[in-house]
């Protein structure tokens, strides 16, 4: 499926509509303290008796001490009322400035990292390439110098922004698949843009992300945010840039050269994803909105499950990319290139490994 969104480098990013849309079932969603005073009191009978001319004992204790205890007492409740009042506007004012325009990036929770990073072997395999729902396949390339960044090689670079509802669905995909290779960190969760189509998908956010792969160097570019610019509708803040090295691969293989919808004016179509300079992914592999009222634990939840639609198109572009990363790595790791789910990708895609 291609990617409608196209921005340059450079910025520019306000999304368009997708020209179609498959329908998909929704998935279900979602000592107060107070102080007494204590007056004393004293009885008619008993006790000191005062001296002749002087003072009664009543006098001396008796008005002064309850004059003193009443105030105490309305101290009290005067600090009650105050601290009421306090936290009645408190809950009043978060609830009215909180924003809701946008999904905020917040850690991924445990159960959702494991359910995308442990998927097991014989749910991808099942799986293969076959989906019930369309899952478009990726460019492949020959004859290009293998990428480098930063030194090492070889490399795969993602480009996308976190508004954006096509890279939505093409990060669980991504994450679940460079998972094979790999161990992440700092992985959070976030949603696309609550106005754009596919309204609030949730996903990852590569933004400070890292993977520890011994097998391909990954770097993940979120140009954009999901926050709306203030004034200026369909816009978003900016987060990261890309390097100058990485611009370049950027601006190469996103052109119309090498791929059939490329841009011929410098653009770049969100998401796009180059692996080694030798299979490329332009726009969302799946439709997003199979995605559309599902939780990140319901989508995590339901990797395990081979028979799931959703399953089935977030592994199919999973095995496409373990494919590409594998003919990459040289076919390692051999567990994960030699299993039955990514030599069918790799068939498909008329690649091999070594």
């Amino acid at each position: 499926m291609a990617d409608n969104e196209e921005t340059p480098v450079t910025g520019g990013n306000t999304p368009k509509p997708a020209a179609s849309k498959s329908t998909q079932a929704s998935a279900k969603d979602k000592s107060r303290a107070a102080s007494r005073p204590v007056a004393a009191t004293t009885s008619g009978k008993g006790g000191n008796t005062p001296r002749p001319g002087g003072k009664p004992a009543a006098a001396v204790g008796g008005p002064k001490s309850s004059k003193r205890g009443v105030l105490i007492a309305w101290g009290a409740v005067a600090l009650v009322v105050v601290i009421i009042a306090a936290l009645f506007i408190y809950k009043a004012t978060s609830s009215t400035t909180q924003d809701t325009s946008y999904t905020p990036v917040t850690p991924a929770p445990a159960q959702v990292l494991k359910g995308v990073t442990t998927i097991p072997t014989s749910t991808w395999d099942k799986v293969g390439v076959t989906s019930q729902f369309p899952v478009a396949k990726p460019t492949v390339l020959t004859g290009q110098p293998p990428m480098t960044i930063n030194g090492k090689t070889p490399a795969m670079i993602y480009y996308g922004a976190e508004y954006c509802p096509y890279c939505a669905a093409e990060r669980w995909a991504m994450t679940a698949s460079l998972a094979r290779f790999g161990t992440w960190t700092n992985l959070q969760v976030t949603a696309s843009s609550h106005t754009d189509v596919d309204s609030a998908t949730r996903t990852f956010s590569y933004h400070g992300a890292t993977l520890d792969s011994p097998y391909i160097t990954f770097r993940g570019v979120e140009q954009y945010t999901n926050i709306p610019k203030s004034g200026a509708p369909g816009q978003y803040t900016n987060l990261d840039s890309p390097t100058k090295e990485e611009r370049k691969i950027l601006s190469t293989y996103s052109s119309s050269k090498y791929l059939p919808n490329g841009s011929t004016s410098g653009g770049i179509s969100f998401p796009f994803v180059d692996i080694n300079n030798a299979v490329l992914f332009s726009g969302a592999s799946y439709d997003p909105q199979l995605l559309a009222g599902l939780s990140w634990t319901d989508i995590s939840g339901s990797l395990s499950d081979p028979t799931n639609p959703v399953t089935q198109a977030i592994l199919t572009t999973g095995n496409y990319m373990s494919a590409a990363i594998c003919q990459a790595s040289k076919g390692q790791p051999g567990a994960v290139c030699n299993s039955s789910g990514v030599q069918a990708a790799a068939k498909a895609l008329g690649i091999t490994f070594g």
